[in-house]
């Protein structure tokens, strides 16, 4: 079994989760596609090509998320999908930013990236086309959601998606897609050799999990200053802690209306460059600031800068990487087994959010390491 997690016999499900697994149970192992007819051929080539033109990279991608989200606040994961992925763009412009850039060669720079923008293009071609086909189902005030198996989606979440048409709760659609999504990363990237081998076997993905550089920030605007949330993944193989990372990221952001409220603000006014400018300007620039090729002392401590001291050069993601073409994905279902089920159940767990801190001292350690490699290289 993909997941770590067992039957709880103690906790009741409720009657939408026992509906879902009366029908899940009937689908184990048995996908089947419904007959459709041109007219629905001719919308899902539609949706099909308006994901495709929307896929083009990292910065395109999370504002079509931010922008479905504005349509319809009512999908909740499309804003915690837009918040991930501005954190997926980060971490793609780090690549080649001041200090991860000192620490990586640019063939490990290089296929760091791959592996960021493979998994970055397949949750969007695979989570869109659902949105799309949500849409749609309003528009014409008819449940579509058979059409999903015909865009290469989940035959989970087709039911999921049904249970929602019902009885619109955001909650358990958005656990769903947080599980979905994760599951088709597990088949596609984690599990991939090509990634295994030049991504997680590497000294320096280890080297990222030992110095905490995974974290996901939520930046927000509270009493006239910029704020940090978020969660931190150490286990980034892991299918299971993956999907309660996604369940912790979804508590911080939507359990509190005014945290939510704060956060959504400043997504909206803050446009997505892929650039840590974006957050923290006074800390980041997109423009090198520093002298080339000096060795530098620490200038980073206790969240902020030394006084006079240039800003970290974070450059914006069209100047960073060049748009990638990717091969088509493996039409494989994941769905296998109907207990996945038991993460929709919630935990009611109190998240604390608080980040800024944990960054901080994350930000002094790869200053430190990346001045320390720039010291050895020059002994060398």
């Amino acid at each position: 079994m993909l997941y770590k997690i067992k039957k709880q016999k103690k906790i009741p499900l409720s009657e939408p989760i026992k509906k879902i697994k009366k029908e899940l149970k009937k689908k184990n192992n048995k996908f089947q596609m419904v007959k459709i007819f041109p007219k629905e051929e001719i919308l899902i080539q539609k949706i099909r090509e308006q994901t495709s033109r929307l896929n083009k990279n990292n910065v395109t991608r999370t504002k079509a998320y931010l922008d479905f989200y504005i349509r319809h606040p009512e999908i909740h994961w499309a804003f915690l999908g837009h918040m991930v992925s501005r954190n997926g763009g980060w971490n793609m412009t780090d690549l080649k930013g001041e200090l991860l850039s000192k620490l990586l060669t640019k063939k490990e720079a290089s296929s760091f990236f791959t592996f960021l923008e493979r998994g970055n293009w397949l949750i969007f071609q695979d989570a869109y086309p659902q949105f799309l086909i949500y849409e749609e189902s309003l528009k014409r005030g008819q449940n579509l959601f058979y059409l999903l198996p015909h865009l290469h989606v989940s035959t989970f979440m087709e039911s999921l998606w049904s249970q929602f048409w019902e009885d619109q709760d955001p909650y358990k659609l958005t656990i769903a897609l947080i599980i979905n999504e994760q599951s088709y990363l597990e088949l596609r990237v984690i599990k991939n050799p090509i990634f295994k081998k030049n991504v997680f076997s590497t000294l320096e993905f280890k080297l990222q999990d030992f110095l905490s550089m995974n974290h996901i920030l939520f930046p927000y605007i509270k009493d006239g200053r910029l704020m940090l949330a978020g969660q931190t993944l150490n286990h980034f193989e892991s299918l299971h802690k993956r999907i309660l990372l996604g369940k912790r990221l979804y508590a911080i952001l939507f359990s509190e209306r005014n945290q939510l409220e704060m956060t959504k603000r400043w997504a909206i006014t803050t446009p997505h460059t892929g650039s840590r400018k974006d957050y923290w300007p006074h800390i980041f620039n997109d423009v090198a600031e520093g002298i080339p090729g000096r060795l530098f002392k620490p200038r980073f401590k206790s969240c902020q800068l030394n006084s006079g001291s240039p800003r970290f050069f974070s450059p914006k993601l069209e100047f960073a990487w060049k748009n990638r073409e990717h091969p088509n994905p493996e039409n494989t279902d994941w769905f296998k087994d109907w207990q996945v089920i038991y993460y929709l159940i919630d935990s009611e767990e109190k998240v604390d959010g608080e980040i800024e801190y944990e960054y901080c001292k994350t930000l002094e350690r790869i200053e430190l390491a990346s001045i320390a490699k720039k010291a050895i290289s020059l002994l060398e």
